[in-house]
């Protein structure tokens, strides 16, 4: 049965003697159950989510006036329909840090995106309402605004469509729907109030994604150690960095998804604004199976069953395929911004690299013996330590100011880690032919 022309769907997946299922009905309202008590529903962090983050001086709209920061682009990524304000960004970073938005008032949006974090959470996938476990790492805030798709899986087009989402996900905030958000906000006279200043109505569940997505777009990271050399002070960046970003242009092969001087890729953002497969997770899931249960189980561009499907199931291995349901765009991920990559740990979509060591030991190696959909780019590299240490030393330039003091920190707890824990590094791989690709199964 082709689910398409329903007009709800029931998604179900089993995790070990629970059968999880999630309906989701018309007009992108959604609920989720099982067939156990809820409490057993879901994983649950053995590291409970804490209190909701403090406004602090970090979570403040950021100044246009960064060294490298390209005004153009920036207006350019502002819709028409929603123009920045003073009032709507104040508006919106209240809401970011409201737990009302949440089914039972514990989780905000800075619960996974913590300014002091640089608008990550630290974990190695994030947790939400009740401690639930999710499927996904939590991609920074910071310059969210020049991605053309969000979320890993680029399931949504613009910061007010992602917005929404975790609102409604039940591992998240797990609201029942964006009407039981708005109207816990509408209740509130102050808000009320604001909401009438700012739109000219009363408050709407549209203009609360709207006063969101403004507050995200008012996060700009630029005016990095990088970006000074980048303007011509030669001093700004250590030898390392200097070398690193050589290698970073040639043998490391870094540019040919991060790139910044590429005339076919948007500058300054460090992306590609596309996907690829890079190897992560192909021999922890069978991904085949997973991809023929998904086209079974999931509409194709129904928005809120694909979000369940990434943030509760396994099926969120396939990555890009549950958006496109292309057979190349299997455990596809987004290329992810680098700046501040220092201080976002850890790494991937599934939070399974915990250093920046880790990374380029992944990529040095060309992992992925065994995926068929691998992205050609992916080779192995034959970096040697120096090499390595002077790429982390790149990517560790890239810190914003505000960011300094963690950058250092974080860098000096990664370099000794690395020193004792390599669960990457394959050195004879790194230095050996790149393996025949296995040709995809056929269908």
């Amino acid at each position: 049965m082709r689910l398409a022309t329903q007009s709800s769907i029931r998604l179900i997946f089993a995790a070990g003697s629970t059968v999880f299922v999630v309906a989701c009905g018309e007009r992108g309202q959604s609920t989720a159950k099982s067939d156990t008590a809820a409490s057993a529903a879901f994983s649950v962090s053995p590291q409970p989510l804490g209190p909701i983050p403090a406004d602090d001086s970090l979570a403040r709209p950021k100044s246009l006036r960064q060294v490298g920061l390209p005004i153009a682009l920036t207006t350019s990524v502002t819709p028409k329909d929603n123009p920045q304000t003073p009032e709507k960004i104040a508006l919106g970073e209240k809401l970011f840090f409201e737990g009302r938005l949440s089914a039972d008032g514990t989780v905000a949006c800075a619960s996974c995106h913590q300014p002091k974090l640089a608008f990550t959470d630290g974990r190695t996938v994030s947790v939400g309402i009740r401690s639930r476990v999710g499927q996904r790492n939590s991609p920074t805030v910071l310059n969210a605004l020049y991605n053309t798709m969000q979320f890993w899986d680029g399931r949504a087009v613009t910061l007010e469509q992602q917005a929404g989402l975790p609102i409604v996900n039940p591992v998240e905030m797990g609201q029942p729907n964006l009407d039981s958000a708005i109207a816990r906000i509408a209740a509130i006279p102050e808000y009320r109030a604001t909401f009438i200043r700012v739109f000219a109505r009363p408050p709407s569940a549209t203009d609360m994604l709207r006063a969101i997505a403004s507050y995200e777009r008012s996060q700009l990271s630029f005016d990095s150690p990088f970006d000074h050399f980048m303007a011509g002070d030669s001093s700004a960046i250590s030898a390392s960095a200097r070398r690193g970003w050589v290698l970073f242009n040639t043998r490391g092969r870094c540019n040919l998804c991060h790139a910044l001087t590429d005339t076919a890729s948007r500058p300054t953002t460090f992306t590609d604004d596309t996907f690829h497969n890079i190897g992560i997770g192909i021999l922890r899931h069978s991904v085949v199976p997973l991809a023929r249960q998904a086209e079974q189980s999931i509409a194709k561009g129904d928005t809120i069953a694909i979000d369940q499907a990434a943030i509760l199931t396994p099926m969120s291995a396939l990555g890009r395929f549950l958006v496109t349901r292309g057979d190349s765009d299997i455990a596809s991920f987004k290329t992810p911004d680098i700046r501040n990559v220092m201080v976002t740990a850890p790494y991937f979509h599934d939070g399974s690299a915990a250093t920046l060591w880790d990374v380029i030991d992944h990529y040095n190696k060309g992992d992925g013996l065994q995926d068929p959909w691998l992205d050609v780019d992916i080779q192995p590299l034959a970096l040697q330590e120096k090499d390595i240490d002077d790429l982390v030393g790149l990517m560790a330039s890239l810190t914003s100011p505000s960011y300094r003091q963690l950058g250092e920190k974080e860098l000096a707890r990664q370099r000794q880690l690395s020193r004792t824990s390599r669960p990457q590094r394959d050195s004879a791989r790194a230095f050996g032919p790149k393996p025949v690709q296995p040709k995809p199964p056929s269908s």
